[in-house]
This record gives C-alpha cells, sequence and structure tokens, in this order.
C-alpha cells in the first residue's frame, strides 16, 4: 500500500513538474533568464533547490553501484531537478519487490539482501 502511494506522489511530481517546465518554456527559454539572478531572492531559491539536489544525489551515489551510473544520474540531477529525482525514485520503487521493506528502498541492494530480513514490507 505504501508503495502505491509513493508511486503515486512521485508520479504526480515528475507530471506537475514537467507540465510547469513546459509551461516555463513557453514564456521563454532558461538562458535567456539571466536578469532573475539580480534578484536576491531567485539566488536563495536557485541555490536552496541546487543544495537540495546535492543531498538527494549523495543518497543516490551511495545506491548506485557504478560509476556510470553515479555520473549519469549527477548530470540528470543537475540538469533536470526534481524531473530527474522522481524518475529515480520511480525506478527505485518499481524495482522493490512486494515483499521487501523501507530499508530495501533506501538502502543498497547488496546491503539491503545481507542485513535486513524481509518483515515489513512497504
Amino acid at each position: 500500500m505504501m508503495r502505491s502511494m509513493l508511486l503515486s506522489l512521485f508520479a504526480l511530481i515528475l507530471l506537475v513538474m514537467i507540465v510547469t517546465t513546459g509551461w516555463a518554456s513557453l514564456d521563454r527559454s532558461v538562458l535567456q533568464a539571466g536578469y532573475l539572478f539580480a534578484e536576491p531572492w531567485f539566488v536563495a531559491t536557485f541555490m536552496d533547490a541546487y543544495c537540495g539536489f546535492l543531498t538527494f544525489y549523495v543518497w543516490v551515489a551511495y545506491k548506485e553501484p557504478g560509476n556510470l551510473a553515479r555520473v549519469a544520474w549527477f548530470a540528470a540531477i543537475m540538469l533536470f531537478g526534481n524531473i530527474a529525482m522522481a524518475v529515480y525514485m520511480i525506478v527505485q520503487l518499481l524495482r522493490l519487490r512486494r515483499d521487501e521493506s523501507w530499508e530495501h528502498l533506501l538502502l543498497r541492494r547488496s546491503d539491503a539482501r545481507n542485513i535486513i530480513p524481509n518483515h515489513e514490507a512497504l
């Protein structure tokens, strides 16, 4: 049940971010928005977002076993932000077996299999 709720949540986040990004892109290109950096609250919001992206990426780097995947997810998260983060979570949730718990979602697959018994499934 929790797995379904989380899949719905991240699917909604993905949809909202794609629609919002598309709407904003129709107004003007992000490359033409240099004037926004003159606004202190824009800079603060921008830095807050990228600090959040980096924080999320630290977990992704831990979860992903290969360097190629780590580099690819880093690029995706830095370029697409919450869109990439929602996709990552959807992928992780779809890989999660129904009998696996929260720990299996949060830990590396190899670590979770070795140290966590399947007790409280999502």
